[in-house]
Order: C-alpha cells, then sequence, then structure tokens
C-alpha cells in the first residue's frame, strides 16, 4: 500500500489535507463538551444518506405523496426504520443545534475574532428549522397538511412581503399540487444545498480560528486525533443508537391522507415549535396579533443573538454576562412553554378526542391501504371519502346529533354540549370561550346499537324507556297527543304488559321474533339462527302465538320494503324491512309519509339538497355496518357518563360541564 499511497499524495496531496484536518490543536484537553458540533454534522450526513434512500420511491404529488410514504413504510425492505431514522434525525438535528448554541454562548466563542463564524451559525440555525418547517409536509397527512397551513397563514403576516410570500411558497392563493412541489423543492433541494454552503463557510471559519476553550489548563494540550475524535465518535454513536431505538420501537408517524374538506381540529406543530404556538396563544399576544407574536417576536430574538458579538464588544465582560443570562433565559422559556403547551393539551378533553379521531382514521387508512382492494386509483384521499367507517361518524355528528346520540356521544367519542345564552354575566355580548357549557340532552332515540338484538328486544321489552329521550324534546312538552307518548301510546302499552311478555312459556317466543326482526334489516355482521328466524316469522307475521302478534297493527311487517304509501300500514309505521339499508334511506329521507310517521312525524326531512345521495349511503351503510371489517378500536360508550352528567347538572353540582 505505501508506494499507491506515495503516488496518491504525489498526485494530490492528500497527506497534508489530512494531517490538516487531524491534528488540530485542542487547548485544555479533549473534553466530551466539544463534541456537539461534530454530532451536528454526523446528524446532517445520517439526513441526507437517508434523504436519498427516501428519494427513490418518494412521489411529490397530492395523489402519490401519502400512497408513496405508505409504500415506504409498510412495504419497503426497512422502509419504516429508514423514514423512522429520517424522521428522527431531523428533530434531533434542532436539539443539537440549541445545545450547540448554548455551548458557544457560555465559552464566548462568539466573540472577536469569531463573530462572523457565529453569524454564519444563526444562518445555520434558521436553515435547520426552515428544513423541518418544509419536510413536515411532505408526507401530506392531515396532520402535517393542516399544521403548515397555519405556518403559511403566518407568513402571510409579515409586513409589506407577506402575502407575496406565502403565495411563492403555496404555489397560488389556494394549497395543492404546486403547494407539495415546492415544499419538496425546498426540502430536497434548495434548503440543503444553502445548509451545505454555510456549513463549509462555517467550518472553514472554524479551523481558521481554531477552537476556543473556556479553559486551557484544564488539561494538557492534544490534538483532534486521536483523543477528540474518539470522544465524537461515541458521541455520535449514541445519537445513532438512540435514533435507531426511536426509529425501531416508536416509528414515524403517517396519519390519514390529507382532505381539506376535513376539519382536523388535532393539529399542532411539532413539540419543538409547542413553544411558540403557546406564546400565541397568550390573551395579551391574540390582541397585539400575529404579526407581533409570530414575527416581530421572533424576529427580535433573533437580532439579539445576532448582536451578541457586538454586546460583548463594547461592554466587555458585562455584555458576556448579559448574553449568559439572556440564553439561559431564553431556554428556560422556551422549555416551559412547551411543558405548559403539553400540559395543557392532555388536560383537554376536545382536543384528547380530536388526537383519539385522527389516530382512529389514520389507522382506518393503513388497515384500508393493506386490504384486499388496496389504495383505488384515485388516491387515499378518494378510499377515505368512500369508507363508510370513516366519513358515518363525522356525517352523524354533523346530522343526527344535534338530537340523536350514539352510545351517548356525537358519533365522534365527544359528549355533545349547550352553551346557554341566558348563563351570561351582565347580558354583555356572547362569547364562548368565556361562559360554562352544559351537557346537551338528547330529544330522541340513542343509535349506538340500532338493527342490533339489544336494539330489537329494548323496543318489544321496553319500549317506554327506549324511546325516553324523546321526551325531553320541546315538542313533546307541548302536545297533547297521547300516540306520540313513549309511557302511554299503544306500543309502550304492549311493550309494558311485562307479566305476558316475560312469562316463561313466551321467553323463547320473544327471542325467536327479535331475532326474525334482526334478519328483517340484512345485516351481514349478525350471524342468525334460523330456526328462530323461522319461528319469529310464523310469530310476526302470521299470529302463531297467543299474544297480539306485530301484523295485527304493522301490516306490511315480513314484506320487501317498497317506498309507497300503502293501505297496508293501518295508520301505523311500517315494519316491511324494518331496519334494513333500505327503510332507513327512505325513512332519513321521507319520515313524514303515511308508510313511517305521518302527520305524527317530529323529524325533519333529509333531501337530497341537505344530504346528497352519496353521503346518506355512507351514513346508512355505517349505521347498519355494512363496510369492511376493521380491527380499528370504536370510540368507547359513554351512556353511563352521559347520564352521570345530566343528573349532576340538574342537582346543580355538575361532577363535568367541560366535556
Amino acid at each position: 500500500m505505501t508506494p499507491l499511497m506515495t503516488w496518491l499524495d504525489d498526485r494530490t496531496g492528500f497527506r497534508s489535507v489530512m494531517h490538516e484536518a487531524l491534528y488540530e490543536r485542542v487547548p485544555g484537553g479533549a473534553r466530551w463538551r466539544y463534541v456537539w458540533g461534530s454530532t451536528l454534522v454526523f446528524v446532517f450526513m445520517l439526513q441526507v444518506i437517508t434523504g436519498f434512500m427516501l428519494w427513490m420511491f418518494y412521489s411529490p404529488n397530492t395523489r402519490g405523496a401519502w400512497e408513496s410514504v405508505y409504500y415506504i413504510q409498510h412495504e419497503v425492505y426497512l422502509g419504516d426504520i429508514v423514514r423512522g431514522l429520517h424522521h428522527y434525525a431531523a428533530q434531533a438535528m434542532v436539539v443539537l443545534i440549541g445545545i450547540h448554541l448554548i455551548q458557544v454562548v457560555i465559552d464566548g466563542a462568539y466573540r472577536a475574532p469569531r463573530e462572523i463564524n457565529f453569524w454564519l451559525g444563526i444562518i445555520l440555525l434558521n436553515i435547520v428549522l426552515g428544513l423541518s418547517l418544509t419536510g413536515y409536509l411532505l408526507p401530506w397527512d392531515q396532520k402535517g397538511y393542516y399544521a403548515t397551513r397555519v405556518t403559511t397563514n403566518i407568513v402571510s403576516s409579515a409586513p409589506v412581503i407577506g402575502p407575496a410570500a406565502q403565495i411563492l411558497a403555496q404555489g397560488g392563493p389556494q394549497y395543492g399540487h404546486l403547494t407539495l412541489t415546492r415544499f419538496f423543492a425546498m426540502h430536497a433541494g434548495i434548503l440543503p444545498t444553502l445548509l451545505v454552503a454555510f456549513l463549509a463557510l462555517h467550518i472553514y471559519c472554524f479551523r481558521r480560528q481554531g477552537l476556543k476553550v473556556a479553559d486551557e489548563n484544564h488539561a494538557p494540550e492534544t490534538t483532534f486525533w486521536p483523543d477528540q475524535v474518539l470522544k465524537d465518535a461515541v458521541a455520535c454513536l449514541g445519537v445513532l443508537a438512540v435514533l435507531l431505538l426511536f426509529a425501531v420501537f416508536r416509528g414515524a408517524e403517517l396519519g390519514a391522507p390529507a382532505d381539506p374538506v376535513v376539519k382536523f381540529d388535532a393539529a399542532r406543530p411539532e413539540w419543538y415549535y409547542l413553544f411558540l404556538f403557546r406564546f400565541l396563544r397568550f390573551h395579551a399576544v391574540e390582541s397585539l396579533g400575529v404579526t407581533f407574536g409570530a414575527i416581530i417576536v421572533p424576529g427580535v430574538i433573533m437580532g439579539i443573538l445576532a448582536a451578541m458579538p457586538l454586546t460583548a464588544k463594547f461592554l466587555g465582560e458585562s455584555g458576556h454576562r448579559i448574553n449568559k443570562v439572556f440564553t439561559w433565559g431564553m431556554t428556560a422559556v422556551i422549555v416551559a412553554l412547551t411543558a405548559l403547551a403539553i400540559v395543557e393539551d392532555q388536560a383537554d378533553v376536545n382536543h384528547q378526542s380530536a388526537i383519539a379521531e385522527a389516530a382512529r382514521e389514520a389507522h382506518r387508512a393503513h388497515e384500508l391501504a393493506s386490504g384486499p382492494d388496496g389504495i383505488p386509483a384515485g388516491g387515499a384521499m378518494e378510499m377515505m371519502r368512500n369508507d363508510p367507517f370513516a366519513q358515518g361518524p363525522r356525517l352523524f355528528a354533523k346530522h343526527c346529533a344535534s338530537c340523536h346520540r350514539w352510545n351517548g356521544h356525537n358519533g365522534r367519542g365527544v359528549i355533545v354540549l349547550d352553551r346557554r345564552e341566558d348563563e351570561k354575566p351582565g347580558g354583555g355580548s356572547y362569547d364562548p370561550k368565556r361562559f360554562k357549557s352544559y351537557t346537551a340532552v338528547p330529544t330522541a332515540a340513542d343509535l349506538g346499537n340500532f338493527g342490533t338484538r339489544d336494539w330489537m328486544r329494548g323496543v318489544i321489552l321496553d319500549y317506554s324507556e327506549h324511546f325516553a329521550w324523546l321526551k325531553n324534546a320541546q315538542w313533546y312538552t307541548d302536545s297533547d297527543d297521547d300516540r306520540l307518548d313513549p309511557d302511554v301510546s299503544e306500543m309502550a302499552e304492549w311493550s309494558g304488559d311485562n307479566d305476558a311478555l316475560t312469562a316463561p312459556e313466551n321467553v323463547a317466543d320473544v327471542d325467536a321474533v327479535i331475532e326474525f326482526l334482526v334478519a328483517e334489516t340484512g345485516r351481514e355482521d349478525l350471524a342468525l339462527d334460523t330456526e328462530k328466524v323461522a319461528r319469529g316469522r310464523a310469530i310476526a307475521v302470521d299470529g302463531d302465538w297467543s299474544l297480539e302478534s306485530c301484523a295485527t297493527c304493522h301490516g306490511t311487517i315480513g314484506q320487501d320494503f317498497v317506498a309507497v304509501d300503502t293501505d297496508d300500514t293501518y295508520g301505523y309505521p311500517t315494519l316491511a324491512k324494518y331496519g334494513s339499508a333500505s327503510w332507513l334511506k327512505d325513512f332519513i329521507r321521507n319520515p313524514d309519509a303515511e308508510r313511517h310517521y305521518g302527520a305524527k312525524n317530529r323529524m325533519p326531512a333529509y333531501s337530497a339538497e341537505k344530504l346528497g345521495d352519496a353521503e346518506l349511503d355512507l351514513l346508512v351503510r355505517w349505521i347498519t355496518h355494512d363496510y369492511p371489517e376493521s380491527r380499528v378500536e370504536d370510540y368507547p360508550g359513554m351512556l353511563d357518563r352521559l347520564r352521570q352528567v345530566l343528573e349532576s347538572e340538574e342537582s346543580g353540582s355538575p361532577v363535568v360541564s367541560d366535556q
């Protein structure tokens, strides 16, 4: 090898370059506190390597970004590890550059003649923050999409150039394909190029001026190789180990695909921007505007940092002490605001519900993408928009939860609130942020178990309790029509005959009728006992029972549902395919038709203008559980909690009034 190395050195002079790089003086000896610059360079190189790997699979367009990231995460060999390393290395860069900045200020390494190198470091800090912001959008999931929209809106608040800068970053006045491609260009091209250029200048200036140490007498002078190199290598290995642990055991998150139509209440910036997010939420800052909180204040802080060399130059040691106090104070404020934001979010029931919903939809998106049908040609957003399991709760909350509940909540795992204006102190203007909310009382049946055996059993054996929520409605209070009363209507009287219905000789027949009614719904997720179904049909339709059969009043029971008025209803709601998709769609569209409630109806009709055919189909399929099987955990039931809260509020000592 010696002749080869000699020949190579003769042509390139690499030995002198290596000697210059490795045998730099380290006054005071090698120390662990000097490793932060090297770890930063190491993490950046890790970012570059993993970034190129991800680039090989990533598709920067709105119909392929989420899909390609999903492919990386679930299909590419070790793709989840590579993406996890890239994700957590980005966060590590922010932490490491913050530690490096603190160390530089403490050691006075920003003072003359190192001012230019310090200013280059400030520029590098802003480039790193820019890389974090631009990379957040690239998965094109809900979290990144909405968080980045907030960011670009903040950019628009900058004086003079704000609106133009926002349009430039977005690729136009609206979010879309050009937004993604521009952020990708900045993240993978412009900002890394700038970082490499300024990093080269930073290292050049650092080598020219030499290492600034706080105590040259700490230990005997040594050289960069081998003592400091060993410490740097161990530190880099430690950072890599931590990043690998996160990548393997926690992984990088991929939420549901971005959908501009879907409101995303769980949007938050990454944790290292939470301090700014919390700062902007202070009432005093809000009153001064976004420009003050997000542009002026951070700009002033960056200006103070940039002025530190001048402060130390003109004020001497006093200026240096001021700079150190400011740096530690700024660090303490950032840590405190970050902790405050995390604690408040954990205590915010609405935010936690939004996080649970976001996790549910993300898991469902992954489940559908990995299913037999995979991601359709229209993309992952179309896949989610056409999924009843994902869209049903949202449609229920929008159209049904004003009266009904779903296992006690609004379909999306949240107890419905009612802000009462009569609670306004002094009768001033109504500000929903200032006045107490009360749990809204349901005024129609809870539909969480609609069409199941429990639902049918409640209708037959406990009709009054099953529909008791109706008595909270204003129409019930104002009405003197006993036919609408869950307690004294004909059905209530028939269901209330517990002595006959629960008699030992009738128990099996009641179970058979319930099984028959469940079979009429056509639900494929409920296994049926065919013998019970046949017996139930004989009882309900043919009257093969000692008690009064269903057909006595509901003459259409057992028939195919046809959405036309018929004399066979005898003035009672039709039970033809009761609870089926066809029955339910017609009932939602025409609840006041004679085949349903006629003149007795109190439910608003949902026309195609109010609830489109596609939305109606998704809602009904969700209610009837007609969707691809899911292993995603559903929202927990809140019926008991709802009753507890309503009772406590009625007694004047509410257990919960802010959920």
